[in-house]
C-alpha cells in the first residue's frame, strides 16, 4: 500500500546507535515525523520501521534481545530499512564481538581490513554500483554517491543491490521481500539520501 493512501507511521528502532538525531532530522526535511521505541507492540504498528546503528554489533544485538526484538524485526511485514549497523545486524552474524545477529539476510559481516593505501574505518563518498538493472536504481540521481562509515561490511549476494569498493567489493544496498539496507548513511548522503528516503517512504 503506499503512503499516499495509508498515513505514516514511521517508527526508529531504539538500538543506541549514534545516528539516531541525524536520521530523524532528514525524515523532518522530508515533513515526516518519526517515533523513537524500542516497544515491540508500536513497532508492530508501524507503518515503516527504520533499525538505524553506528557503534558495536554485539551491544546492539544484547539491546534488541533485551527488549524481544530479536525475535520481532525478522517477522515484521511491513517495509523495514536498516542504516549502516542497521544493515549488519539484517545479516546472519557479524565478525565484530562474534555476534549472531537477525538473519533476514543471508552471509557473514566481516572487517575491513585497511593498507599503506586504504584506511579503516572507511569513510568519504562512493559511488554506488549496479551489478543488475534495479527499480531502485531508477528512483536516485545517477550516478548516486553517498556517505560510508564503517570497519566492516557485508559479502556481495543474491541480495546485493548495489555494491561498492574499499579494497575489497562489498555490499552498499541490499533488498530482501519487505527489508531493505544500506551499508551508507542516507541522513548524510544530500539529494541522494533524500531520494533513498523518499523512495522507502512510498513502499
Amino acid at each position: 500500500m503506499s503512503a499516499s493512501t495509508k498515513p505514516l507511521q514511521v517508527v526508529i528502532i531504539d538500538s543506541g546507535g549514534y545516528n539516531i538525531g541525524s536520521v530523524m532530522a532528514a525524515l523532518q526535511r522530508l515533513r515526516v515525523q518519526a517515533v523513537l521505541s524500542n516497544d515491540g507492540a508500536t513497532i508492530e504498528a508501524a507503518s515503516h520501521v527504520i533499525l538505524p546503528g553506528v557503534g558495536h554489533a554485539a551491544t546492539a544485538m544484547r539491546k534488541l534481545k533485551a527488549a524481544g526484538l530479536d525475535r520481532l524485526i525478522p517477522a515484521l511485514k511491513q517495509p523495514v530499512l536498516g542504516i549502516c549497523l542497521g544493515l549488519q545486524l539484517l545479516y546472519e552474524h557479524s565478525a565484530e564481538g562474534n555476534t549472531q545477529c537477525l538473519g533476514i539476510l543471508p552471509g557473514a559481516v566481516s572487517k575491513l581490513h585497511g593498507s599503506t593505501d586504504l584506511r579503516t574505518p572507511h569513510m568519504g563518498w562512493n559511488r554506488l554500483q549496479w551489478p543488475a538493472e534495479s527499480a531502485l536504481q531508477q528512483q536516485l540521481p545517477n550516478p548516486a554517491w553517498m556517505y560510508f562509515v564503517h570497519s566492516y561490511a557485508a559479502p556481495i549476494n543474491h541480495c546485493t543491490v548495489a555494491s561498492v569498493s574499499h579494497g575489497v567489493a562489498f555490499t552498499a544496498l541490499a533488498q530482501r521481500d519487505n527489508f531493505l539496507a544500506a551499508q551508507f548513511h542516507p541522513e548524510r548522503s544530500a539529494q541522494a539520501g533524500a531520494a533513498l528516503f523518499s523512495h522507502f517512504l512510498s513502499l
